[in-house]
């Protein structure tokens, strides 16, 4: 399915997803689990309906008899093919810049890329949303090779933009989801929790399955001791003096409570809640997925 290197999906991880495949588990979500699904269509899975041909997807699943009789373009869907959607937000913010060596937007564009390949993989549709203070790109669900190029070439193109706004990028991008699935948002969530996940609750109530990745650089989860140091806010240019010693612990508790404000607020909706550092393998998310 690779033709050419890509920054974010190397041989070695394509490699270390053989064992990996999305698979549907109900109605509204896919999931990640190590064992095999036939891409074979056809008598061996339920007809369900048709859905009209969009952008994305294979033209080789057109109904040429469903084309004959009505002059337009529709696919076949299957019982098995309902379930199998996965929408890929990933957070630009200027914030998510930071960390020398792997940032933590290179962290999440690496997830994302080995995502989105295991989706196109199985014959399953993949869409990617990446924002930052708008949506700088949408690319709606497909299932082909050129369409996992097209995410892939995305990806290595995107820099780190503008500021945060998490919960406004989510109230834009629900009109863009026809159908519901499973919704992956990879961010540093540096956002007012309330309004996140008020703006999550239209994908609620459609039936979305929803996983929050919270990608923090190992020096966001602990202020290290350097002495006198000078802050930069990487979003609004702002700048602090202060000694790390003394804004240690305070600065630890505001970041506990953020996280548990985060983590509560997606207990009490059902939504699937991960903090985890750039330091950490990209590809263990995946047992978030399972």
């Amino acid at each position: 399915m690779i033709s050419k290197r890509f920054k974010y999906l190397r041989p070695e991880d394509v490699r270390a997803l053989t064992a990996l495949e999305f698979v549907p588990r109900s109605l509204a979500e896919g999931v990640l689990a190590g064992r095999h699904r036939s891409s074979a269509r056809g008598s061996s899975i339920e007809f369900r309906d048709y859905r009209q041909f969009v952008p994305g997807d294979d033209p080789a699943l057109i109904d040429w008899r469903a084309f004959a009789r009505t002059d337009r373009h529709y696919l076949r869907t299957y019982e098995q093919e309902t379930n199998m959607e996965c929408h890929l937000f990933l957070d630009s913010s200027a914030s998510m810049g930071f960390g020398a060596g792997t940032s933590k937007l290179d962290y999440a564009s690496f997830f994302c890329a080995a995502l989105a390949y295991l989706v196109t993989r199985g014959n399953d549709r993949v869409s990617l949303q990446i924002f930052d203070e708008r949506i700088r790109f949408h690319a709606p669900p497909g299932s082909t090779r050129r369409h996992l190029h097209n995410l892939l070439h995305a990806l290595e193109t995107n820099p780190p933009g503008g500021q945060t706004k998490l919960a406004e990028a989510l109230q834009r991008s629900h009109p863009l989801l026809k159908r519901r699935g499973t919704l992956v948002v990879l961010s540093d969530f540096l956002d007012d929790p309330e309004a996140i996940f008020k703006a999550l609750n239209p994908y609620l109530h459609r039936g979305f399955r929803i996983h929050l990745f919270h990608i923090l650089h190992p020096d966001e989860i602990e202020l290290t001791r350097r002495g006198l140091l000078t802050f930069r806010d990487m979003e609004t240019g702002g700048r602090l003096i202060a000694h790390t010693e003394e804004i240690r612990a305070a600065y630890a508790d505001a970041m506990r409570a953020h996280v548990a404000g985060l983590r509560n607020f997606a207990t009490r909706r059902g939504i699937d809640y991960t903090m985890t550092s750039t330091a950490s393998p990209h590809l263990a998310l995946f047992d978030r997925l399972t």
